[in-house]
């Protein structure tokens, strides 16, 4: 994945509708070929650092894999690309949001930070799901140094390769009820999410808005989803 690949992505849309929902798609972001070859991954050992369940630590059903350093060209070449053009809205709702944070224009920039802040360890991961299992609702946070924006493609086509499996998202304003979204992704989609707080205009100023993400209940098949998140973990 090169970053002319990724210039092509109208960011000029898809801040407009992080801005407006804490969520955008890009569609066909990844080739079906690279889909079929990253999920195949996930029946090695290699490219990893360690494999969770799920289920043992209260997270849902299913399992997930982090990628060690070095991380496979693809996956580092989505983190190189797409955080430059993620920044400048992390900024500006940083800003929105009167957090003092501000982001650097290159990603490894970021990761020095940081691994200077003891965030040692490659958060990128595939996540393998089969029929009954699901995702709980939670938030990507790793540490103390944390991008507020992360990047999610689906591997599997829905309806061929799995049915259920919806990914879903939940925004908590103050005082309302949590609001769900679900996001239609296809095989080779990607959606850009909030991982934590987003800013929303109010007639009283701005205000923070909670946002979590998860995968509902897989009916049958085998569901693979790669995830990119550009903070280290301590």
């Amino acid at each position: 994945m090169s970053a002319r690949e990724v210039d092509r992505v109208d960011w000029s849309r898809v801040g407009g509708d992080l801005d407006e929902q804490g969520s955008a798609l890009i569609p066909g972001l990844l080739t079906p070929e690279q889909c079929a070859a990253m999920a195949a991954l996930y029946a090695e050992e290699a490219p990893f650092r360690s494999r969770v369940v799920m289920e043992r630590h209260g997270f849902g059903r299913g399992e997930y894999k982090y990628f060690g350093y070095p991380l496979p060209g693809l996956v580092a070449g989505l983190r190189e690309a797409v955080y430059p053009q993620l920044a400048p809205i992390a900024n500006r709702w940083n800003q929105a949001m009167g957090v003092d944070v501000r982001y650097p224009p290159q990603h490894a920039e970021f990761i020095a930070r940081c691994h200077a802040a003891g965030q040692l360890r490659p958060t990128p991961l595939l996540l393998q799901y089969g029929p009954q299992d699901y995702n709980c609702l939670h938030q990507d946070l790793y540490g103390d140094q944390v991008f507020p924006l992360q990047l999610v493609v689906l591997l599997s086509e829905p309806g061929r390769d799995f049915t259920g499996g919806e990914f879903v998202m939940t925004e908590q304003r103050p005082r309302m009820q949590s609001r769900p979204m679900v996001l239609p992704l296809r095989q080779g989609d990607a959606a850009v999410i909030a991982v934590h707080q987003r800013p929303v205009q109010g007639t009283r100023g701005v205000y923070r808005v909670n946002l979590r993400h998860g995968v509902s209940r897989v009916r049958s098949g085998r569901r693979h989803t790669l995830g990119i998140i550009f903070h280290d973990a301590a």
